[in-house]
């Protein structure tokens, strides 16, 4: 789970370099909460996730869910957070960051393992 996060965490970087590269500092600034939208969410459900597992007994099905429940939570918060403190969002870069992050897994999908 660490590397899928460490993975979306560069992707929203890597994003956000390139909207810098070929578009402006605005550009940039959205791709990156764009993307830090997506992975800071994940980051806490995985370090929760670990957290349960870790527990005597193990991890149930009830702490996944209600994990996931706050991870939707968390990214409605942070994207309500990004539209009230910063007005000057470009909304394509957004939103394109955000799916690029939520889809990057598929990334450590297709490699192979040594």
């Amino acid at each position: 789970m660490a590397r899928i996060v460490l993975l979306q965490m560069t992707a929203a970087l890597v994003v956000a370099l390139f909207a810098g590269v070929f578009g402006t500092i605005s550009l940039a600034f959205s791709a990156l909460l764009g993307g830090l939208c997506c992975a800071i969410p994940n980051a806490f459900f995985a370090l929760r996730l670990t957290m349960s597992a870790r527990k005597p007994g193990g991890a149930n099905p009830m702490s996944f869910f209600f994990g996931e429940f706050i991870k939707i939570g968390l990214t409605i918060a942070l994207m309500g957070a990004v539209v009230t403190l910063y007005h000057d969002v470009n909304w394509p870069a957004f939103l394109i960051a955000f799916i690029v992050v939520l889809k990057s897994y598929f990334i450590l999908l297709f490699r192979q393992r040594p």
